[in-house]
């Protein structure tokens, strides 16, 4: 084994994003301005905006990610001139992150490490991901979330806060997730191993390697199994 404790990321992950969920959200945008826009652009801007409030919450100014999901978006209607409401319009989205796709390899990949102590790190609202686990029967060591530390990755507070629960050295965990910049980043600067899990096959960006990339939890399982024997051997 080449850990003894696993982070997982959760959304993207475990579960899917809400990748379509998105789509009919900024067709309503799109239909309701006087201007037209190109395709993808709201989708970038409402995210632009959306990053800059997770970094500046931290702290004695964080809000949860449901605030900063609203905020974002009453932010990106009035610069495309719409006159949409921000509160219907997000309620999709909402729904879907209490109750999101499984990916088919999940309770598998977490049955094998059943006995190994596995812990989820989201920037996801507590009661958010307390609802999708329970919904989909999900059994880890324990969650942690942006809530509990009032910060969102990739600062640091989640992954320290993994680090103090499990009582661990970071060369001991592998984090595992799909965000480059959220999970690999962060959790390699702080010296945890590092599994990218690019289900989507998207373009490394430049920066650190992570230990291992992978596009399923199949892969990862297999080389979270390997001894230091076998990775002296190849």
């Amino acid at each position: 084994m080449r850990a003894k404790a696993i982070f997982l990321d959760f959304y993207g992950t475990l579960v899917h994003e809400d990748d379509d969920i998105l789509p009919p959200i900024y067709d309503q945008i799109r239909a309701s301005m006087e201007a037209s826009s190109e395709p993808g652009e709201i989708g970038q801007y409402w995210w632009k905006t959306l990053s800059g409030l997770f970094d500046a919450s931290f702290g004695d100014r964080f809000k949860p990610q449901r605030e900063l999901g609203l905020l974002s978006l009453a932010e990106t209607l009035a610069h495309f001139g719409s006159d949409c409401s921000a509160e219907q319009l997000i309620r999709g989205q909402f729904d879907h992150w209490m109750k999101p796709e499984l990916y088919e390899d999940t309770l598998p990949f977490l049955s094998t490490f059943r006995h190994l102590p596995t812990y989820i790190l989201s920037n996801i609202d507590t009661a958010d991901i307390a609802a999708a686990t329970m919904f989909h029967g999900i059994k880890v060591t324990d969650i942690i979330t942006s809530e509990d530390v009032r910060a969102y990755k990739p600062r640091p507070e989640l992954f320290l806060e993994g680090m103090k629960r499990c009582g661990l050295k970071p060369s001991e965990i592998v984090h595992i997730g799909d965000s480059y910049s959220s999970d690999v980043i962060g959790a390699g600067k702080l010296g945890i191993q590092t599994i990218w899990l690019n289900r989507l096959h998207k373009r490394q960006p430049q920066g650190p390697e992570p230990d291992y990339v992978c596009h399923d939890l199949k892969a990862a399982e297999r080389w979270l199994l390997q001894s230091k024997e076998d990775v002296a051997r190849y």
